[in-house]
């Protein structure tokens, strides 16, 4: 490894059995699943909100973001908190897995991929020093803004 080569770490979590990766520096907390009150006309990607620590804080399904089924919540299921600029936006994901540092040749970019979700928030896809398992980065401020879109 060398001095020039720089590692940026990622946490790594799971969603229908497809790993996905959120750069860690956005990273405020990983919770627990809490309870979530529905918005009235809220977007169908916003579940709802969550009062963290006196703190009221959209919540995005990313089931829903990825046009995956619906899936009963189970004890593996965790709500990634990330600051965006001056707020904090939750993310409710399948299972967090581990942290990763990837090194910049780890990371290809994704204009090569076509997959069943938009591919307007993937900023690259990471691959793992056993070359076997990939890892699907996300842009999540995109995610979010697409998220809060509102969808027919």
């Amino acid at each position: 490894m060398t001095e020039a080569s720089t590692i940026r770490q990622f946490v790594i979590f799971e969603m229908d059995s497809q790993n996905y990766g959120i750069d860690i520096q956005s990273v405020q907390i990983i919770e627990r699943m809490k309870s979530i009150m529905r918005v009235p006309n809220a977007p169908y990607n916003i579940r709802g909100v969550m009062n963290l620590r006196g703190e009221i804080i959209p919540v995005v399904d990313v089931r829903r973001v990825f046009y995956m089924p619906e899936m009963e919540t189970t004890d593996s299921t965790r709500i990634i908190i990330v600051r965006m600029e001056d707020a904090m936006v939750g993310l409710i994901v399948d299972k967090v897995k581990e942290v990763v540092g990837l090194e910049g040749d780890q990371i290809e970019n994704s204009s090569s991929m076509q997959g069943k979700i938009d591919s307007s928030y993937i900023i690259g896809v990471g691959k793992m020093e056993d070359g076997e398992e990939i890892i699907t980065l996300l842009d999540h401020p995109r995610l979010i803004e697409v998220a809060f879109e509102i969808s027919e």
